[in-house]
Parts: structure tokens; C-alpha cells; sequence
């Protein structure tokens, strides 16, 4: 798709050379600087002082060895974030202002940067070949951090140039030295690494492939010297963002969920971007549906405000980048996309400043148009199928949160950042939470071990009503582990997905068939409708659900009432009504604490867990829960 015909020699005669390539003013060209909006130029420069004088706190050994000794990854990566916001910073304000107050903390950024032993985060180290915790200075690896450092030191060279120059002639070339020795080298050399793609043996990609390869194509752009291993290297990224495109069906949809979009289709686009520019035009693929669509899928799985469809480990409530997303909009010609995007700028409360990268915040600065060209939007589709991952996405009118709000999926139980979640369903009423999906607690060793479904999270039985037979057999982790059977449609009328996913469970749970069709009747209820036939009969099955509603119990009816949760009460939930067979279960309420900051900042100090219980259960039978809009409580 990217690489086709795109041989290093064709890509040397259309890739502008590298002293030549002009993508954003640089701090000598002042008019450009000084016309920025007042409000980024007074918070850029703020952030800047605020940076000056930075003691660059350092990264010990026994840090970096928390994560093998403790499993504990944030401490470490807190103290390395705060070193690259700092130059990041100081970088952003020398050039706004162009005096030359912030060169001196540059140079010390830079060379305390270039000292680090290594530029990634522990968690990425292999440490069972390394033996002791430490990355291996004799075998340099290329993470998603070492990736991000090289590129802005890249950017950091581009902006300033020859005024580093004055505080010391050999800090470019410093740069220079250790990009070429920790990036350009290895990646040029190499195949091994799993986020390209090329070894056979590795696990699939996911987004550290258009991540990774986005600062790597930065870094080339911008630092390599040579023009025709500057070919090269572009030739090789090409052929890797080719894999990550791949394991995309032609409707978009990602399995790690709108979450991690940012650093996926968005990471693409980054791509896509940068050689666009740096081949005047000659790379231009945005005409393509599935690039396309792999954009649209952030306003697609758009649930309303900052709600997003939070299957694996995304989280419920997400910001995307306004101006991204807008400018991912315009270049495909989705101007519903577009029009998002310029919502999220309108719904920021810093009136779109980017976070994140200097490759993020540059074309927010000179690529984006003000004031926008499009009206802000949220589009709010009606329906959405993304065939590839199994994922449904409806609503009752299009444009409107009012209503009902269901989405579900298939799948199977390896996708990227997988949850054991088969079959898993999430309601949201007048666009606010009542059934919901928990999410992922903050990262730690055993996030990505074999001991990943020993956290709660991660389990089937805290996904909505996905069965757990007798003694606590739920669904298992594989890709063997699948639904089957697979049919969705869509009319004025309802939305259905219907999956058998007893292919989910492992032999032992005893499970033939279990048949789960989901429908929305729109403007009336959600209905799932449950036809199951086991080899065996367990003594119990229960099913469960989570919601941050209070919740009322009765016999045969559920009621999910409106309250506020989050920090500080900060958010307000939906409300709805859930019958289901009171002959058959028996309900019970659990409330679960969550002390996790992550999970907290989503949904407070705790979830409620409805619990079905049936004592008795059938070898083959139909259960069915239906789902309501409470009157009189809509928001």
C-alpha cells in the first residue's frame, strides 16, 4: 500500500534533500513566531520560565530497577517524563521569544540527555537476556521513549540550529553522534525488532509500529546526513507501516480501542504527514478508504462530550487532539472529522494547546488555521460496524446523545491489549455511563506477564454478562479463543449483533453453544437475548455487570439511578431500568473500591458489581435482559 514502487532510489529523487526541507519556521525566522495568538505565545513562554533553572533530576540505577525488583514502572518514568517536558518546554520558548535567555538549560537538556545510558523506560528493556535489570549499552534497543528522545532532540536541532552553536559547537554534533549510535543505526541494521513487523516469530503489531516509526522518520528526516541511507531507512519504514495497515480491515477499526487511536491511526497519519512534506506532495495516499476510515474511527466509537467505546485497555474518558484530528480531517476530505476535531478544540478549556510532542505541537502552531474553517461538531453517528475487530456501535438518533447508547463485540482474546471479553456489551443513556466497562489500572510488570488475567480488570467475569460456570471457569486468553457465528445488521428500526461465543471458554466450562444477539430497538430498549446448551451442568453460573449508578434492587428489575461520581462528584451518570427472570437469578450487589489512580481518575473511589446468580442452571435454555431509559430522569 505505502511502499508499493517505493524503492530507495525512487524515494531518493522524490524526497527533498535534507538541507532544504522547511517544514515550520525555524527561531530566525521571527514574523512567524510573533504573529502566534497571544494565549500560546503567554503559555508557552510561561511553561519555559517555568523550566529555567531545571536541576535535570537524575535517572539512577536503583530507579531504572524498580521495575524488576518491584514492578513498579512509574516512578521512573515520572522523573524521565519531567526531564523531556523540560527541554521540550525551554526548546518552545526560545524560540517565541529568540533572545537567547533559554540556550544555556538547552545545552544542559540536551547533554544530560545525551549522558542517559539509555533513552526508553525499563518496562521495554528485556530483561530476561539482560539478566540484571539494566538495558545493555553493548546492544542498543529502540523503545517507544528512545524513539520519542530522538526525535526531539531532532526538532529541538531544527528549531535553534546554529544559535546552540553559541553555547557550544559540539552540542549538535553530540546529538548527532548519539542518534546516529542509539536509533538511525540499529533500526537502518536491524529487523528484530518486534513493532516492525518483519520477524516472523515475534507477536503481531500494534500501535508501537506507525509510534516508533513516526519518530524514526523524524529522526531520519531531520538528523541523518547521508541522502542515500536517508532513502533507505524511508524505504524500510514504508515497508513496516505496510504491515500495521494490514492488520486493518477496511472499516478502521482498531482493537486497542479510541484510547490508544492517538498513538495508532493518528501516529500514522504523523507519518503520512511528514512524507507528504518531505516529498512536496509526491506521497500522497489519503485517497485511500482505509486510511480514510482508520481516521474516522475516532468520532465513530464517540460516545458524547469526552465518553468514548472502551473495550480492551482504553479508557472511558479520552481527549484527542483537537487539532489532529482536525487536520487528519481535512487531509482525507472527512469533513465530519474535521468538524470534530474543531469541537475538541472548542471543548478544551486551554483553548486547544497541544500537549505532547514538539512533532505534535508544530503543526498545531502552523498548519492549523485561525480562526478554524469549519464549525465545531460532534457528529454523533448513528450506527457503526467495524467488521475487522467485530465491534457494534449504536444509538437511537443520529446527532443527538438522547436515547440510548449500546456498543458490543465479537472478537477473540488476543487482540492488542486483549481483555477475556467475548461478547462484551456497554449502555450508555443520554450519553452518560450505566453499564460500563472498567478499563486498566495503572501499567505495572504484571500488566504485560503471564499473570495479566489475574487482575480483575482483565477478566471475563467483570465484563457484562459473560457467564462464569461452576467453579470460576471464565473465558480464556488466546487466539483460539473466539467468537464464532457472526452476523450484524443495521436498519431505521434496530441495530443487532448476534456471536456464539462458546469458543471463548476452554473445554472445561462444558459450554456447546451460547448465542448472544444484542439489539437495539431504537427509541424503545436494548434487549440481549441469550441461547445456551452445555455438555454439562455446573452447579451455578453466574453473570455479572459493573455500573458507577446507585443502584436499586427488586425482584426482576434492576434500576440504575442518576448520581454523581468521579473525583469530587465531578461527573453525573445515566439512568436506566434492566428486567431480567427473577425465577431463574438471583441478584446481588458487590461494591468494588478502586484505589488505582487510573481507574479513579475515570470513575471515583469505586463501581457497584450486579451479580446474577442462577443455582440451578439448565443444560440448554434462553435468558434475556432488557434495558430502559428511566423516565423522568434524563439529564
Amino acid at each position: 500500500m505505502l511502499s508499493d514502487g517505493m524503492t530507495s532510489a525512487r524515494l531518493k529523487e522524490l524526497l527533498i534533500p535534507r538541507s532544504d526541507w522547511h517544514p515550520y519556521p525555524t527561531v530566525d525566522e521571527r514574523d512567524a513566531w510573533e504573529v502566534l495568538p497571544q494565549h500560546v505565545r503567554t503559555d508557552y513562554l510561561g511553561r519555559g520560565e517555568a523550566a529555567l533553572g531545571t536541576e535535570w533530576p537524575t535517572l539512577p540505577a536503583t530507579l531504572f530497577l524498580e521495575f524488576q525488583r518491584e514492578g513498579n514502572r512509574d516512578r521512573y518514568e515520572h522523573v524521565n517524563h519531567l526531564r523531556r517536558l523540560a527541554l521540550r518546554d525551554l526548546v518552545l520558548a526560545e524560540a517565541l521569544e529568540g533572545q537567547g535567555r533559554f540556550l544555556d538549560d538547552i545545552v544542559n537538556g540536551i547533554w544530560t540527555t545525551c549522558e542517559e545510558t539509555y533513552w526508553g523506560y525499563p518496562a521495554h528493556v528485556d530483561v530476561q537476556r539482560a539478566g540484571v535489570g539494566l538495558p545493555d549499552v553493548e546492544e542498543p534497543t529502540v523503545d517507544l521513549f528512545a524513539a520519542e528522545t530522538v526525535a526531539q532532540l531532532g526538532w529541538t536541532l531544527y528549531l535553534l540550529g546554529e544559535r546552540l552553536d553559541t553555547v557550544s559547537p559540539l552540542v549538535r554534533r553530540r546529538v548527532v553522534v548519539e542518534a546516529q549510535r542509539r536509533v538511525l543505526d540499529p533500526c537502518l541494521a536491524r529487523d528484530d525488532f518486534w513493532w516492525m513487523g518483519f520477524d516472523p516469530g515475534s507477536h503481531g503489531v500494534n500501535n508501537w509500529n506507525p509510534w516508533v516509526n513516526s519518530n524514526w522518520l523524524t529522526a531520519v528526516l531531520l538528523l541523518e546526513e547521508d541522502e542515500g541511507r536517508r532513502a533507505a531507512a524511508l524505504a524500510k519504514i514504508l515497508r513496516s507501516l505496510d504491515i500495521f495497515v494490514g492488520t486493518y480491515a477496511e472499516s478502521g477499526g482498531c482493537d486497542e480501542g479510541p484510547g490508544y487511536w492517538g498513538r495508532a491511526a493518528a501516529s500514522l497519519f504523523d507519518c503520512l504527514d511528514l512524507l507528504h512534506s518531505a516529498t512536496a506532495g509526491g506521497m500522497d495516499v489519503y485517497d485511500q478508504p482505509k486510511i480514510r476510515n482508520m481516521g474516522a474511527f475516532i468520532y465513530r466509537t464517540h460516545i458524547h462530550d469526552d465518553y468514548f467505546v472502551n473495550f480492551a485497555d482504553a479508557s472511558a474518558v479520552t481527549h484527542p487532539t483537537g487539532s489532529l484530528v482536525t487536520r487528519y480531517g481535512r487531509a482525507v476530505g472527512d469533513a465530519e472529522m474535521a468538524s470534530f476535531g474543531a469541537w475538541l478544540i472548542s471543548d478544551s478549556d486551554d483553548r486547544g494547546l497541544v500537549e505532547g510532542s514538539l512533532g505534535r505541537i508544530l503543526p498545531a502552531l502552523f498548519d492549523m488555521p485561525d480562526p478554524l474553517e469549519v464549525a465545531p461538531a460532534q457528529p454523533l453517528p448513528r450506527d457503526a460496524w467495524f467488521d475487522g475487530i467485530q465491534v457494534m456501535v449504536a444509538r437511537d438518533v443520529a446527532g443527538t446523545a438522547e436515547g440510548l447508547f449500546v456498543a458490543a463485540k465479537a472478537g477473540h482474546n488476543a487482540e492488542s491489549h486483549n481483555h477475556n471479553d467475548v461478547g462484551n456489551v456497554i449502555v450508555y443513556s443520554d450519553g452518560k455511563p450505566v453499564i460500563v466497562d472498567a478499563g486498566v489500572e495503572i501499567y505495572r510488570r504484571q500488566t504485560f506477564s503471564p499473570q495479566r488475567y489475574e487482575i480483575w480488570t482483565m477478566q471475563s467475569a467483570y465484563h457484562t454478562l459473560l457467564p462464569t460456570l461452576g467453579e470460576r471457569i471464565q473465558q480464556a486468553p488466546g487466539r483460539a479463543f473466539a467468537a464464532r457465528d457472526v452476523a450484524y445488521e443495521a436498519d431505521e428500526r434496530t441495530a443487532r449483533l448476534s456471536l456464539d461465543f462458546a469458543g471463548a471458554y476452554p473445554a472445561e466450562a462444558g459450554v456447546g453453544r451460547w448465542q448472544r444477539t444484542v439489539t437495539l430497538v431504537r427509541g424503545e430498549e436494548l434487549v440481549v437475548e441469550d441461547v445456551f446448551e452445555l455438555r454439562t451442568t455446573p452447579p451455578s453460573v453466574e453473570l455479572g455487570l459493573l455500573t458507577p449508578c446507585d443502584v436499586d434492587l427488586a425482584s426482576g428489575s434492576v434500576t440504575f439511578r442518576s448520581t454523581a461520581f468521579g473525583r469530587q462528584g465531578s461527573r453525573m451518570t445515566g439512568a436506566a431500568v434492566l428486567t431480567y427472570e427473577s425465577e431463574v437469578f438471583e441478584a446481588t450487589l458487590e461494591r468494588i473500591s478502586i484505589g488505582d489512580a487510573r481507574l479513579g481518575g475515570v470513575w471515583g473511589d469505586h463501581l457497584y458489581r450486579v451479580c446474577f446468580v442462577a443455582t440451578s442452571p439448565p443444560r440448554m435454555g434462553t435468558w434475556i435482559w432488557r434495558v430502559t431509559a428511566l423516565p423522568g430522569e434524563r439529564a
